[in-house]
């Protein structure tokens, strides 16, 4: 039986799919004591296929690249799940990191990322609130447009 913030991510019409394994030579998340570092999660599908590609600011609006920060958040609960077994085990999403492939002139990097803030907000109420950093970056794998790391503390 899903936990409570699987059935709310459900209400949303969301569905965690198996989490995706990684491209090269690391874990995709590492526990020490109570906090749970998942390793960057590129905006895939549940299928494999990006959500966004290219850059911002240069082919890809603010709307699109928000959506695939919200892809790269789905992933990224695929990764605690599969880290803990039940998101419920969350005491507090601490921080996201965001990676966006931008531009030279693109500064809406922080918009971009509200696509992932936004989910961890609906998903885990006020301890979905986090502190998070987001840079723009020249490229990144498979040309995706956004990537998002995160830092949870665990039960």
């Amino acid at each position: 039986m899903a936990g409570t913030v699987e059935q709310k991510l459900a209400e949303q019409g969301i569905k965690l799919h198996e989490a995706p394994t990684p491209v090269a030579n690391y874990v995709p998340f590492v526990r020490t004591g109570n906090l749970l570092f998942v390793s960057g999660q590129v905006c895939f599908d549940p299928d494999g296929k990006l959500i966004a590609k290219g850059k911002l600011g240069a082919g890809v609006t603010i709307e699109q690249g928000a959506a695939a920060a919200r892809g790269c958040a789905i992933n990224l609960l695929a990764q605690v799940k599969a880290a803990l077994g039940d998101l419920d085990r969350v005491v507090r999403v601490v921080r996201l990191g965001g990676f966006i492939n931008s531009a030279p002139d693109f500064v809406d990097g922080p918009k971009v990322l509200n696509g992932a803030s936004d989910l961890m907000v609906a998903a885990f109420g006020d301890k979905g609130r986090h502190a998070r950093t987001t840079v723009g970056v020249a490229s990144l794998p498979a040309d995706a447009a956004v990537e998002v790391e995160g830092l949870f503390e665990v039960s």
